[in-house]
């Protein structure tokens, strides 16, 4: 037998505490029977309290942590900054003595070609030898040694390995490099020549 919610009119099924659709409490003689169970059933929702241990737990636990804080804060002491010293007073000389004239000493200029060798950046000139003996087939590692060049490379006795070193001369001078020396891939020095 179907009974029907006195709120809204929808159709409840008996045993229903609540109407599914507007969730109004249903009167007991609407085809509600008494249940020995804790549960109501249907739509029905216990409601559970939290237990007072738990919550007094609680409170006590965000009390610790607090009072940990308030302590561990409060045990730091604060450091003063260290005192200023005074500043010095000038002296008042009642018979200045004259100051002794002051020697200054001039340093020479450098020449141009000093000044050349100390700026120039051997890199770019390095670079560009590299890619020479790429385009020629001449494969090998270029490095700077101080003020030298090494060509490490298997085609130091080729003939085409001079006259490259022999065009490019100018250019790793004005670099500022002085040497270059050609020594094959087992180290073995085949040339070396001034720039």
């Amino acid at each position: 037998m179907n009974t029907v919610c006195p709120a809204c009119g929808v159709a409840v099924v008996p045993g229903y505490v609540k109407c599914p659709r507007c969730h109004a409490g249903l009167p007991a003689g609407l085809g509600r029977t008494k249940r020995t169970t804790l549960d109501p059933g249907g739509t029905a929702v216990p409601r559970r309290g939290v237990p007072p241990w738990v919550v007094l737990g609680g409170v006590g636990l965000v009390l610790v942590v607090l009072v940990a804080l308030a302590l561990r804060g409060g045990s730091k002491k604060t450091e003063a900054p260290p005192p200023t010293p005074p500043e010095p007073i000038p002296a008042v000389v009642a018979n200045p003595q004259p100051r002794p004239p002051t020697v200054t000493t001039q340093t020479a200029a450098p020449s141009p070609a000093q000044a050349q060798v100390a700026v120039a950046d051997p890199g770019p000139a390095v670079a560009e030898l590299k890619a020479a003996l790429r385009a020629q087939r001449l494969w090998g590692a270029v490095e700077i040694v101080g003020q030298r060049v090494d060509v490490r490379s298997g085609s130091c006795a080729d003939p085409a390995m001079r006259a490259l070193v022999e065009a490019k001369k100018t250019m790793l001078h004005g670099a500022g490099l002085t040497n270059l020396r050609c020594v094959e891939q087992s180290g073995a020095v085949v040339f070396e020549r001034d720039l």
